[in-house]
């Protein structure tokens, strides 16, 4: 069997990507070496029988003896850690759910049932190094592929609600400490049966305006409001992770050479772990919904097109109905009464699976198919 070295298992995105792993029986494929940057020397987690003492995540010649390494540890590790295992002559597979190499010209982004053909040829031209895509970006693509895969969208807006999980399992801490702040400012007032939802309503806010809030995290709060801005200011009004749409879309899809514009506005929105898309498309032409319904519905196994009607959207369009589930449903679709080239449409997915862990569970499983060829 094939050696693995897993290196951020203990992280959020590694957590989920352990379990994901122990029900699809991957570990019955590998022999899995666990790595830490804190836990080295400890024992192995047990999704993995019969693996050894976890090692250090910064000993470099442990990790060059695995022909294929698999990293949640973030960005900074791999910064710090990549190249140094390039200039020392290792040749091995680098999967990486980091946005360190995204766009490097030796790297290839990886959502396989959308770009399988791209991750074919980077093989092929030998590629080692398969990063995952960011969230909102692999959501998005799974669920409007066949209408991109057509060659029929001329743009897309896509305008995001990102939960707290997208931020980080601290920012999740805080979010719901947040919730329970909240509640427990309006408690009083909640309890006096008859009283007036003004003085719920006052307490509430005066507890979002104070600093007694936790906000350590998000800097401000995210429970009963919203945040308009995610990521970096690139200084001319976009963020860095609206840039990534149009960029990494492309890349996922290999069309940087003639590219389609992906544009709209990042808001951090009080959900756990699902992201949320409303979607503007400009098809290049006119065509009938019946065949964009089926353009969409069929081409993937995990997009499921969600009637566009009141109570089938409420209950199956939702963060609440989505979270822990790998299908992602596409809804709310409709031509826009300003001409039949242009449609609406509103999707959400769980950022854990799909936008994180899912793709690199994947890239493994077709490198091992082509190591085992």
């Amino acid at each position: 069997m094939t050696q693995v070295g897993i290196i951020g298992w203990r992280g959020m995105v590694g957590s989920v990507l352990l379990e994901r792993m122990r029900a699809e029986g991957d570990f019955d494929l590998v022999r899995p070496t666990f790595f830490s940057t804190s836990q080295a020397g400890t024992a192995a987690p047990e999704v993995a029988r019969g693996a050894g003492p976890v090692l250090d995540a910064n000993d470099l010649e442990a990790l060059k003896r695995m022909p294929i390494l698999i990293s949640a540890q973030g960005g900074e590790y791999t910064q710090a850690i990549h190249p140094r295992l390039r200039a020392a002559g290792w040749d091995g597979y680098w999967i990486d759910a980091a946005s360190t190499l995204r766009m490097s010209e030796s790297a290839v982004i990886v959502l396989d049932p959308v770009n399988r053909p791209v991750m074919e040829r980077a093989r092929r031209d030998g590629i080692r190094d398969f990063i995952g895509g960011n969230c909102t970006v692999s959501l998005m693509l799974l669920a409007v592929s066949g209408l991109m895969r057509a060659g029929l969208v001329d743009w897309i807006t896509a305008m995001t609600y990102q939960s707290a999980s997208g931020a980080g399992a601290q920012h999740m801490r805080e979010y719901v400490e947040q919730m329970g702040a909240l509640h427990r400012a309006a408690a009083p007032a909640l309890a006096e049966a008859g009283g007036s939802i003004l003085e719920v309503d006052r307490a509430v806010q005066s507890a979002l305006r104070s600093e007694a809030l936790p906000h350590a995290q998000f800097g401000v709060p995210l429970a009963a409001s919203l945040i308009p801005w995610i990521d970096k200011d690139l200084g001319n009004g976009q963020s860095r992770e609206e840039w990534k749409a149009t960029a990494e879309a492309n890349r996922i899809l290999g069309t940087v050479g003639r590219p389609v514009p992906i544009e709209g506005i990042c808001v951090r929105v009080g959900a756990m772990r699902c992201h949320s898309q409303a979607l503007t498309i400009k098809l290049k032409e006119d065509r009938p919904i019946a065949e964009i319904e089926r353009l969409i519905a069929g081409d993937n196994a995990w997009v499921r097109l969600v009637p566009n009607e009141r109570e089938a959207s409420i209950r199956e369009l939702s963060p609440a109905a989505v979270s822990g589930r790998l299908e992602v449903p596409i809804g709310r679709l409709r031509k826009l009464s300003i001409g039949g080239e242009y449609l609406t449409a509103f999707t959400v997915g769980d950022q854990l699976l799909w936008g994180a862990a899912e793709p690199l569970r994947r890239t493994l499983r077709f490198l091992l198919d082509r190591l085992d060829a």
